[in-house]
């Protein structure tokens, strides 16, 4: 499947169109590579997305093609969520 169609299905980013830009922005890596949004992913990926203050990691566990909202959440696990502030040195 498509890193933006995704997104949008596990409801992580609401709009694909949203998603796409991200991704081309380089904002969205899987297994440690920069991806775009028309990267495949498949299940077992790691996922690292940088999205305003937030940096998360998670790993996908599921691929369908639709989805109801209850059962989004079970198409990935997070396995890490950073934030950063402007005062944070790095």
């Amino acid at each position: 499947m498509r890193l933006d169609k995704f997104l949008k299905v596990s409801r992580l980013i609401k709009r694909r169109t949203v998603a796409k830009e991200i991704a081309d922005q380089g904002r969205i890596d899987i297994n440690g590579k920069t991806a775009k949004s028309s990267s495949d992913v498949t299940e077992g990926d790691e996922l690292t997305i940088r999205f305003g203050n937030k940096t998360s990691v998670l790993r996908i566990d599921k691929i369908v093609e639709t989805t109801k909202k209850d059962e989004s959440e079970e198409m990935y696990t997070i396995v890490d969520e950073k934030y950063t502030t402007d005062g944070d040195a790095e």
